[in-house]
Parts: C-alpha cells; structure tokens; sequence
C-alpha cells in the first residue's frame, strides 16, 4: 500500500492545527479517562452490575479487559497520539472509513442531550438541601391523601406483603408504597404525581423548574469553557475535578461503613457465587464498552493531546484497572445504602432488597430489563430518602449529591471537549471562530436538551443511551477491520513501535484480529437484545429519535466511503484502493514527520513539504 498526500489524491491537505496544546501534565490523559467511567449511567447498569452479582461478578470483566478492552484501548490511543488529531482527522490513516468519525460525533452530541439530567437531579437536592428541614425526609414530606410511603407504612402492611404467595401478589401490594424522595422528583411533572403508571399515550409535560435547572448547568458548562479553554488549563481543571470527586466518593464511602447493616452488604458484595459469575459473563460485555466514553472516540482526541513518545500500553493497563475501581467504589456505597435501609425499615423482616431493589415509584415493571433499568434510576432518587435518616441529614445530603454533580459536569465537559477538538482538526475554517463555534454549539445542546426535561424524556432516556451502547461494537468492529486488515497489522506494529520505541508482540496482532472480534460479535447480540427489550416499553417518540440521533448517522461510514469513491479515478476497484490508503498519514512535529520517514521510507511515502518543493523547482 503506498501512503498518499492530499496533493497526490486531490483531496483537501489536513493542516495540523499548532496551537491546540499538550496536557500539562502526562498523567492529565489517565484523569480525564477516569473521568469517563464516572459516566452516571453506571447507575443504571448498577442492577446487574452491583445488586446481583458483586464482586466476585465482576471476574469475566478483568478476562474481557485482557482479551479487548485494552488492546482496543492502545488503538484508539494510537491513533489520536500518532495523527494528533480528535476522532474524524484521525481516519487519515484509512479516509474510506472517515464516516466513523462524524458517527462519534453524531453519538457524543446525542449523549449530551440527555445527559443533563443527571447533572439536574444532584442539583434539586442540593439547592433544598439548605432548607432546615429536608423537604423529602419524614418529618418534611407531607403524603396525599391515602398515599402509603416507607415513612407511615404499617406493620400489618409489611406482613401482608410478606404473606403473598406470588409475584403478581407482591408487587400488586408495593404498587402503593412509595419513596419520599422520589415523589419530591415526580411532583416536578403533574402527569408522574398523578398517574403511578405513565402509559406510552400520556401528554407531553415540561416542567420549567427542571428547565430551569438545565439552565444553570448549560450556563456552568459555558463558564468553563470560556475560563478554561487552553488545553492545559482545561486538562489541569479535569484533573482536580475527578480528584474532588472520588475524594468525596471515598468521604461517602467511609462515613456509609459505620451505617448499620453496612458491613452485611460488604459481606453479601464479596462473598462468591458461581451464579454471579456466570451472570457477569452476559453483563460485563455491556459494562466494557463504557471504558470508551459515550461517542465511542473520547479517547482516541484525549490522547492527541500526548506527547509523541507517551507509553500508551502502559497507560491502557493503568487506565482500565482505575475506571474498575471507580465501579467498585461506586458499588460499595450504593449497596451499602441499600443494606443500611434493609435494616433500618425492615430489621424484623427477612426481604430481600425492599427499599432499592422492588420499590419502582416510576415505572413497575418485572422480569424485563426495563425494569432492570427504572429501578437503577429510582435509586438514583431514593438515595436522598436514605441520607435523610442519617445524623447531619443537610450536610451528607449535599456532600453525596455534590459528589455526583461534579461527576456529571466532568464526564459532560469532557465529552463536549473531545467534540470541540474534533471539529477544530478537521475544519480549518472553525479554528478562526472558535468562540463562536464553543458557544453555539453550547446553546444549540442547551435548546434540544429541553426535549429530556418533558416527562417522557425523564421516563425514557435509557433507551437511547442503551442504544448508543449497542453501536459501539459495530464501531470497534470496522476499527479494527480499518486499522488491522485495511491498512495492515505490519504498517500497524511498525507504527506503534516507531511511536512508543518498544515492540508490540505479534501475538497481540493474532488477538485482536481473529479472537477480540468474536467478543465483540457476541456483545453485539447481547447489545441488539437489550435494546429491544427496552424499547419494547419505551415510548415510540423515543424509538424515533433514537433512529434520528444514533442509527441514521451509522448510514455516514458507508456513506462517506462512497463519497470519496466517487472523487478518485479508475475502475471500481482502483477506487476503492485509493479510498482506503492513508492520507498525509504522519506525526504532525517536524522532527518526528522526518524520522517517521526514514523509519518507512520514501518508496512508500511522500508529505508536503516535497510535494511543493518539487513543484517550484
């Protein structure tokens, strides 16, 4: 394969942008890849991930983490370092395949639109946080009218529900024992305080207290920007946000070990079973791909932003096993919590996860992962009726919900700055504007979001991010098909090794060509299964923006192949071949382009700089 110029194809010459920057720090690329796995969305993988299974569940995610999560891992950190360019200018190195990076972008976009509520909810309950008297705790909440809540629940109301013989009896009981907490969050929205079960059909609502709130968040992310917009700066802001968050974590973690019922839920957490195991075979192939952030390509623009030589082997290993001990930590003070309420409310009964695990305010529904998926996110909301019983209620309320927001705005800042990046790599024309750009695409976030703050959007939203889930494995699929078997696994090993001045062993190359495609096949299928099931109860209005904003765009990778067919010249097959070879594929420095050179050599590459020289001469 011979490598091309821009002059040599006729396409537009890929100007490498001088003035993005480095991290100040190298360890500011591990941070900012931490900051990927405080992704809230964990809370509702959490079910699987935490309640069923716990730690010893967690066994196939370190064999998945071996067999593809890091050696994908090292590609994406390849291709960003080597090019030094965000997730669309790095497909130089195979232009047919360019498609997959408008496809991240288009999923990182469509992340952001529903990711904002979970920067909102934390801040409810912090801002009445300051009120005397918590406005959801027992003493505050005042229940309607015939409303049964785990505040003025009867003991004759617990046996009954105890006493059922079936399931349908069970949950017909709890259909009307409710969460303080989360009917607060529901009195936001008429039609979630009336109506215990919202159909497909209600209305739309918006509630313009929650607008409101997405105001404040939008308004805080554009500070930020605007304050921090130098990669240095921004990558030093990352690193003490994500430092103040699992500090916080951690503040929680301990002051929840002294709860009681605390030390039981450790206890049920790590105490093996071959059940968990074998269920964390299905579930971890879905907990891995959110290593990767929600675009898909989060970690291919953060690692541009490396210096040429950076280690990223060493990094991926580092990175992977930091993002799992997040999952862990967040695991232990949900389950903490959830054992701390068994024991509190139910001391006397022996049922099972009452409070967090059966209590479903919103949307009820058993045996289907829908219902896997609503009552991670009621959990989400109950846990403001737990840190209500504590002593200090105001303060570890804040502390808790603090520690989430900050959790919220560093995954949704960190997503907006791998777009910002990508789009200013690619378009020259932006770099001139790129306040105008930052602000505009900002506001335009801000004004689409409002379709998440409706009742809908609060009920559904899962089915879109299960969705972007789905297509990630496709993604990681022709990534590996682009980088492995297009341009080739010899050009590839030459490359890594040039770049990092180490080998890359050959029996690497042989595991993510034939066997980590196998995995991602079966995560696939597993992906397909979960999403319909969940759009099986999920709102069609829903199903279709899902089409809109994460399957429609996937038509871009076969779409923009064909597009750059169609500008090359010759035979199907001629073009096709010039379509896949890299372009003005090279270190972007000057010292690196021309070791790079000799290292390849000039049979098998040319750049600009001798392309205008010839020319003059």
């Amino acid at each position: 394969m011979v490598y091309e110029t821009s002059y040599e194809s006729g396409r537009r010459p890929f100007k490498p942008d001088l003035n993005r920057g480095k991290w100040e720090k190298p360890t500011d690329f591990i941070y900012a890849c931490f900051g990927l796995a405080l992704k809230l969305d964990l809370f509702i993988v959490s079910y699987w991930f935490y309640f069923d299974m716990g730690l010893f569940g967690m066994l196939p995610y370190y064999i998945y983490m071996a067999i593809y999560l890091v050696p994908i891992l090292v590609i994406h950190s390849f291709m960003g370092q080597f090019s030094s360019s965000g997730f669309i200018s790095a497909f130089r190195v195979s232009p047919f395949f360019k498609g997959m990076g408008y496809v991240s972008l288009a999923l990182s976009l469509a992340s952001l639109l529903y990711y904002g509520i979970f920067a909102i909810v934390p801040l409810i309950f912090i801002l009445h946080s300051l009120r005397p008297t918590l406005p959801w705790s027992c003493e505050g909440f005042k229940a309607e009218e015939n409303v049964t809540t785990i505040c003025n629940m009867t003991d004759p109301q617990v046996q009954t529900l105890l006493s059922s013989q079936n399931e349908s009896e069970v949950f017909s009981e709890l259909s009307v024992v409710h969460v303080p907490s989360v009917l607060y969050f529901r009195q936001h929205y008429e039609t979630l305080s009336s109506d215990y079960y919202m159909g497909e059909d209600a209305s739309y609502e918006l509630s313009w207290q929650i607008v409101g709130f997405s105001g404040v968040i939008w308004a805080i992310i554009t500070f930020i920007f605007l304050k921090f917009s130098e990669t240095a700066k921004f990558g030093k802001l990352l690193r003490y946000l994500i430092l103040s968050t699992l500090a916080l974590l951690l503040v929680c973690l301990v002051r929840f070990l002294f709860l009681p019922g605390a030390l039981d839920g450790i206890s049920h957490y790590v105490t093996p079973r071959l059940d968990t195991m074998a269920n964390g075979g299905l579930s971890m192939t879905i907990i891995v791909l959110q290593a990767f952030g929600s675009g898909w390509g989060s970690i291919m623009a953060l690692s541009s932003f490396n210096n040429f030589k950076t280690n990223i082997m060493a990094y991926s290993w580092i990175i992977a096993f930091g993002q799992t001990l997040v999952y862990i930590l967040f695991g232990l003070v949900t389950f903490m919590l959830d054992h701390y309420f068994d024991s509190e409310y139910l001391s006397n009964f022996s049922f099972i996860s009452f409070y967090f695990s059966l209590l479903n305010p919103l949307a009820m529904r058993t045996n289907s992962f829908g219902s896997y998926v609503e009552v991670n996110w009621v959990l989400y909301l109950s846990s403001a009726s737990a840190l209500s019983t504590l002593e200090l209620p105001n303060l570890w309320t804040i502390i808790y919900y603090t520690m989430l927001l900050m959790a919220s705005i560093t995954v949704m800042i960190t997503q907006l700055f791998t777009v910002f990046t990508s789009l200013f790599d690619e378009f020259e024309l932006l770099r001139h504007y790129k306040q105008q750009v930052t602000i505009g695409v900002l506001c335009f976030l801000a004004l689409a979001s409002l379709v998440f703050c409706t009742n809908h959007g609060v009920m559904y939203f899962s089915a879109l991010s299960l969705d972007a889930i789905m297509t990630h494995s496709v993604m990681h699929l022709l990534l590996l098909l682009a980088v492995l078997w297009v341009y080739g696994r010899e050009r590839f090993q030459r490359d890594i090794e040039f770049m990092i001045g180490q080998p890359f062993a050959s029996w690497k190359i042989f595991i993510l060509r034939f066997i980590a495609p196998l995995f991602l096949l079966y995560t696939l299928l597993i992906g397909v299964f979960i999403s319909s099931m969940e759009h099986a109860f999920s709102s069609s209005v829903m199903l279709h923006i899902s089409l809109i904003l994460v399957l429609v765009p996937m038509l871009f990778i076969p779409g923009y192949g064909v597009y750059i067919m169609c500008q090359n010249t010759g035979g199907f097959c001629d073009r096709f071949r010039r379509a896949c070879r890299p372009n003005d594929w090279y270190p972007t420095e000057m010292e690196d382009r021309q070791q790079y050179e000799e290292v390849v050599g000039n049979a098998d590459i040319t750049h600009q700089l001798y392309e205008v020289t010839e020319e003059v001469n």
